[in-house]
């Protein structure tokens, strides 16, 4: 699937309204009355799809925001705020943390763990989807480089494999936009800041870097740990493609009060790159690591080191599992 010639790159406010009213228009030629349903997790592409479809069909959208305790600390907080309270979206919120979590004890392989996320995410929407009466249409944040990368639509746009028993017809008015493109149209939307410029996120969230088999007090911990990285890191003037922490699933001596203890130690993780196939270290100031191993030490529960994890891709890849 080509992209349309006559679409110019977007790149100026002007550019992006232009986008959104014709996409309003057909939109609203597509749906008519009906209702559209959208998996909103919160990321960039869907958060923007959202917003659009908001305007063009309002209530008639329904948004689907799964909380599967894998989100990093206050992200399904900034989609029930943005969406209830600026948009006046029809928002669903289901909070599964517990179901996941149940879910995902005792299983420790990487690729086992993601698709016990993804089936399970697919049960919940699909379950919350059969609620609702009349639904003919499924929104997705499906992007171009989603379509050119896999000759259809990454499974993190389709919900991990769209159900085929409910069968719905699909809208994705952003299929033929670039990542920079979707940040400008996002922005024009009245997104905030912060959510059209959300660094990238896996699919599975925070579950692949809570490696080998998650627990609640160490997935707790990693969240703690990577709001400081984040906080701190994002004080910088050159701020890193990508920063984050893992909290893997081994044990080290510690003293704390004077008391020996076991702790989990946390890796702190930054890379830039252009496109994720290759990555290279971004070098991060001595004065912001201390602040951060500080922080981490002090205010974290459980973690008695901090790591720094400074390789290139490749051979290491950017994420640890």
């Amino acid at each position: 699937m080509e992209r349309p010639k006559s679409l110019k790159r977007i790149s100026t406010k002007a550019m992006a309204n232009k986008f959104i009213r014709e996409q309003v228009a057909e939109i609203k030629k597509l749906v008519g009355d009906e209702k559209v349903i959208l998996a909103l997790s919160g990321g960039v592409d869907s958060s923007v799809v959202a917003a659009l479809l908001s305007r063009a069909i309002g209530k008639n959208l329904i948004c689907i925001h799964v909380n599967h305790g894998l989100l990093r600390k206050g992200e399904s907080e900034q989609v029930i705020k943005v969406f209830r309270n600026n948009f006046k979206a029809n928002l669903k919120y289901v909070n599964a943390e517990n179901l996941f979590l149940q879910k995902l004890k005792n299983v420790s392989d990487p690729e086992k763990k993601r698709k016990v996320i993804g089936k399970t995410f697919i049960d919940i929407f699909a379950k919350e989807a059969k609620k609702i009466k009349n639904i003919k249409f499924l929104a997705q944040g499906t992007i171009y480089p989603d379509i050119i990368e896999s000759k259809g639509v990454k499974a993190h746009h389709n919900v991990g494999g769209l159900p085929k028993n409910l069968n719905f017809k699909l809208v994705e008015p952003v299929k033929f936009l670039y990542k920079d493109e979707v940040r400008v149209v996002g922005l024009a939307l009245g997104l905030p800041k912060t959510m059209v410029y959300r660094q990238p996120f896996p699919g599975p969230g925070l579950g692949v870097r809570c490696t080998g088999s998650i627990t609640r007090d160490r997935l707790h911990a990693l969240r703690e740990a990577d709001y400081i990285v984040r906080t701190e890191i994002e004080k910088l003037k050159n701020v890193p493609w990508q920063y984050f922490c893992v909290v893997p699933d081994i044990k080290s001596t510690g003293i704390k009060n004077g008391k020996r203890f076991m702790g989990w130690p946390c890796i702190i993780r930054a890379i830039d790159t252009k496109d994720a196939v290759t990555a290279k270290y971004h070098e991060i100031p001595y004065k912001t690591l201390y602040k951060i191993r500080d922080r981490i030490i002090k205010e974290v529960k459980g973690i008695n080191r901090v790591l720094l994890d400074f390789s290139n891709k490749p051979v290491s890849t950017i994420e640890w599992e």
